[in-house]
């Protein structure tokens, strides 16, 4: 079998807000072979520069465009294939979107794998440790409190047992602050998780404070209080504080997430399999649960991430919860024909070979970018 295309397609909301919303857009890889099999992926990146990455030519031999790189290669040799684009991007890779393209490439590569050999990717991975995740509601906060507690409220009543909220206007007045924390835990009662996500929003000394002041309130965890590159930061704020620190989505590569591990001290890794690929999430969950960490997934986007990070999560011994995407987007909620089941609060493994999620060709049609 052979890879005889590599497509990017760019996805988009008519409207795009200023927002830190990653649903108001996607893009997906799909990779076509000989054998008639269609492998599926996606990226959450910015989707111009990953499509620009993909349909490159090539300029020499450490400068080439992903599409240029894979055809007529073997879909199933998906470590060698990583190796042969980490090699043959050097010169403007290693980091940032080039990963992020490929990661969206390595997903589209398992799902041609399973689907060759008739099995989910779970079973690829080493095989199914559990057939079910916990999901938790992830959101991004209101502009009021009484917005933020409408939508806590309804994440509860959709039996959900763990709802997250994040970025602004929270992180920039601490009055302010405590009275969103305490909003939303008293909506969601004392039985259920409250996630809060501070989206970089702090220096080291001021996410100290602000863990100590909500350390009634029992938050599940504090996310990325600090900017990704402040390994020091880390490592001061998580010496520091009694309450679990979760951070991770703005890596990926292996060695970053070492250092946030090592250097930064954070107790639970956030890996984004549309910003890592399958084939590096499997390396980092293996080095957190060496080093006693558990694994969250990171996902604002679509099921294509979501069945990606479920077959992830239920095949590593240090998964913790699975993060589902609840905003109110036709891309979140449609794209998929065959979306993730989730019920009772909870994230059912694909059965289907592969992933398990195609797209739904007529919201592809609706927002394809020309």
């Amino acid at each position: 079998m052979k890879i005889t295309n590599v497509e990017a397609l760019w996805l988009a909301l008519p409207e795009i807000s200023a927002r830190p919303d990653s649903s108001q857009d996607a893009l997906l890889i799909k990779i076509t072979t000989d054998a008639g099999i269609v492998g599926w992926g996606e990226v959450d990146s910015c989707p111009s520069v990953v499509k620009a990455i993909i349909e490159a030519p090539m300029s020499h031999s450490q400068v080439i465009g992903l599409r240029a790189l894979l055809i007529g290669e073997d879909p199933l040799d998906t470590t060698c294939l990583w190796e042969k684009m980490h090699a043959s991007t050097l010169y403007y890779g290693r980091a940032g979107a080039v990963i992020q393209a490929m990661a969206g490439v390595d997903i589209a590569l398992w799902d041609i794998k399973g689907k060759a050999f008739n099995v989910p990717v779970v079973t690829l991975l080493g095989g199914a440790l559990r057939e079910r995740m916990r999901v938790y509601s992830s959101n991004l906060f209101q502009e009021t409190v009484e917005k933020t507690v409408d939508r806590a409220k309804r994440a509860i009543d959709d039996g959900h047992t763990g709802v997250k909220f994040g970025w602004p206007p929270f992180g920039l007045d601490e009055a302010a602050d405590l009275r969103y924390v305490e909003g939303v835990r008293r909506a969601i009662g004392e039985r259920n998780d409250f996630m809060l996500d501070v989206g970089q929003a702090w220096d080291a000394k001021t996410a100290i404070r602000r863990a100590q002041l909500f350390e009634p309130f029992r938050l599940f965890w504090i996310e990325e209080p600090l900017r990704p590159e402040d390994y020091v930061g880390y490592g001061r704020v998580s010496a520091a504080t009694s309450q679990h620190i979760a951070a991770g989505e703005q890596q990926c590569t292996v060695s970053e997430y070492q250092r946030l591990i090592d250097e930064g001290g954070i107790d639970i890794v956030q890996i984004d399999i549309t910003r890592v690929g399958l084939t590096q999430a499997m390396q980092i969950a293996a080095y957190a649960h060496v080093k006693g960490r558990k694994v969250c997934n990171h996902n604002f986007t679509t099921d294509f991430n979501s069945a990606a990070s479920l077959h992830f999560l239920c095949a590593i011994p240090n998964a913790l919860v699975m993060e589902y995407c609840v905003e109110p987007s036709e891309l979140t909620s449609s794209l998929a024909r065959n979306p993730v089941r989730i019920v009772d609060g909870y994230a059912h493994l694909p059965e289907e070979a592969g992933i398990g999620v195609v797209p739904n060709e007529e919201i592809v049609a609706k927002y394809l970018v020309k």
